[in-house]
């Protein structure tokens, strides 16, 4: 229906669940798809829904961010919102999949079970996972490959010619797919990649790669996220390392600290709050017993700031 409309998911579902934040010509072109295609709106805005939401860590301002704007957009709906926060914890995690599955229906955000377990957990429960692809199941992804590879080709037109790459948490999707970009994008620019190893997806975890990066060689890092990158960024400094200088840092996500440091840290803007509210929209239609896209995909772009500069001769 959104695709004969010419429009996106999401503004198809605000047609049937918010019609007034619609232009006029806008509603009117999805209404006439969906009458074209047979299609009857659910009518889930006749009763409150009480979604639980399962985060890695809810500590981390990506789902802090992620949260808010679940929160705004099913309070339109007046829904309820339950947290669990899984501490990066598998087992807590697991147990907390087979609580929400006494709600209306759950957001799985980030998801670390592997996806036989998650799938197995949730039961006959409406759900969509967030960040996370897991065959047979709706998911609502942030692209790993655009702004990925601006990032290395950033880099590249920079003059760098070593590159390494700080892991996150082992069994996380995202740093799986981020880390296969970037090795593609170096390969086809015959650039030097260096992997370190995981850690935690935190500025503690970024310090401790600060080590393993200046050994390294590398002339830039990309890091699995801000706060890794962060801490890279301040680890490397207590060992007389500076960024960009010495190395340039880029980091993913362009959490609101990403600006406001000295220096300003580079980074792959990730559609963190649209991605929010499209699963809340998403999730609302698999309860109404309506029939959902199996993925959809919301785009990144990199943003330079003053955290990488050419190499040093």
């Amino acid at each position: 229906m959104a695709k004969r409309a010419g429009v996106s998911i999401a503004t198809a579902s605000r047609a049937f669940g918010e019609p007034e934040r619609l232009a006029a010509g806008t509603l009117e072109r999805v209404l006439r798809s969906a009458s074209d295609l047979g299609y009857a709106a659910p009518q889930t805005g006749t009763a409150t829904k009480t979604i639980g939401v399962i985060v890695p860590d809810v500590a981390n301002p990506v789902y802090a961010k992620l949260l808010k704007a679940i929160q705004g957009q099913a309070w339109h709906g007046r829904h309820r919102i339950v947290l669990f926060d899984a501490d990066e914890d598998l087992r807590r995690e697991g147990e907390q999949i087979q609580q929400a599955r006494k709600l209306d229906g759950m957001l799985l955000c980030s998801p670390r079970l592997p996806d036989d377990e998650v799938l197995g957990l949730v039961g006959a429960t409406p759900f969509v996972v967030v960040n996370r692809q897991i065959d047979g199941a709706p998911c609502v992804l942030m692209d790993t490959l655009q702004g990925p590879t601006q990032a290395i080709e950033h880099l590249v037109a920079l003059g760098h010619q070593h590159i390494a790459y700080a892991s996150g948490p082992r069994g996380s999707w995202a740093d799986a797919r981020r880390f296969d970009t970037i090795a593609q994008a170096c390969e086809r620019h015959g650039i030097r990649l260096s992997r370190l190893s995981h850690h935690a997806a935190s500025i503690q975890g970024g310090r401790a790669a600060a080590a393993l990066a200046a050994a390294s060689g590398a002339t830039a890092v990309v890091a699995y996220n801000d706060l890794v990158a962060l801490g890279l960024e301040a680890g490397l400094t207590e060992l007389g390392v500076l960024c960009p200088d010495d190395i340039s840092i880029v980091g993913i996500d362009d959490i609101d600290l990403a600006g406001a440091v000295t220096p300003g840290l580079t980074t792959v803007q990730m559609p963190i709050e649209r991605c929010g509210a499209l699963a809340v929209d998403l999730l609302l239609q698999a309860i109404g017993g309506v029939a959902i896209d199996p993925v959809a995909t919301l785009g990144s772009q990199l943003i330079v700031r003053a955290s990488t500069a050419a190499p040093a001769a």
